[in-house]
């Protein structure tokens, strides 16, 4: 069984270089899986059990991934980002980053453009918080030590956005969670991005209750992805809203709580504060 692990995994690492360096070539499933001498078929669900999508998504991926650094250049137009890219034109660039991104190139290319972002600084029993909001709902939330490297931070993620401090009713929805049963509250919106798996990661994270905890192994089952605990693990470690997605509420298998993007001492505090208030309930 571990020979023939080692093996799976020698392919797949295989085939992702292959993939990561003739993306240009949009290379199809056939032509991967006979670069690592596998059928298309068994090719396909081997590489969906490691790595968490399907070759043609992990290929888009790299795709977009790469057209999304081109278009960082001003002078690069949507038809220099589809050529580059080795896609056959705008139109599918535009399908790609609509599926993948959630916002067309244009979109992407103006990074924010005309986005007003309201924020504002709070308290909460496990430190100061930024949580930024846009009109749809929160889009940021993070735990802060020093306010101007966090707003450095935010303005990194929405370079051209237009920037507000104040407080607005979505972010007092969403600060309400550290002081109320947020389910008497109106419904707290997010406004978020990420790739399909990302968003399938996070909102198996939003099921789970208040006081409890699972494993990365049990969020990749969730999403019918066993064998891609890693790629959960990452998606985790991308959660962009503290606490209102409690990525925190994940530990290993071995019952460790594992690292934390806020610091694992505040997510054992976290853990903590959340089971005494259910036992008090």
């Amino acid at each position: 069984m571990i020979e023939e692990n080692n093996l799976n995994y020698n392919r797949i690492a295989e085939a992702i270089v292959y993939i990561k360096e003739n993306f240009k070539n949009q290379p199809n499933l056939d032509e991967v899986a006979e670069k690592v001498h596998l059928s298309p078929f068994h090719f396909q669900r081997l590489f969906t059990e490691w790595v968490g999508v399907s070759p043609k998504k992990f290929l888009q991926y790299t795709s977009v991934e790469y057209a999304k650094q081109t278009l960082k250049n001003q002078h690069t137009t949507l038809f220099d980002a589809a050529y580059e890219t080795g896609l056959s034109g705008t139109g599918r660039l535009h399908d790609l980053f609509v599926k993948i991104e959630g916002m067309t190139p244009g979109e992407y290319k103006r990074e924010g453009k005309n986005l007003t972002i309201n924020y504002s600084f709070a308290e909460s029993p496990f430190g100061k918080v930024l949580v930024a909001s846009t009109s749809k709902g929160i889009c940021n939330m993070t735990f802060v030590d020093h306010e101007e490297y966090a707003l450095k931070e935010l303005k990194m993620i929405f370079p051209e956005a237009n920037f507000c401090q104040m407080v607005d009713r979505i972010q007092q929805n969403a600060l309400f969670i550290f002081t109320q049963d947020w389910k008497k509250l109106d419904q707290i919106k997010l406004h978020l991005k990420g790739t399909d798996f990302q968003l399938n990661v996070w909102k198996a994270l939003l099921k789970i209750p208040k006081g409890g905890l699972t494993t990365y192994g049990t969020i990749a089952k969730y999403i019918d992805k066993p064998k891609a605990s890693r790629a959960v693990g990452t998606a985790i470690g991308s959660n962009p809203v503290a606490f209102l997605i409690p990525c925190h509420r994940v530990i290993q298998s071995t019952g460790d709580l594992g690292q934390y993007h806020w610091g694992s001492a505040r997510k054992t505090v976290m853990i903590g504060w959340e089971a005494a208030q259910v036992h008090d309930n």
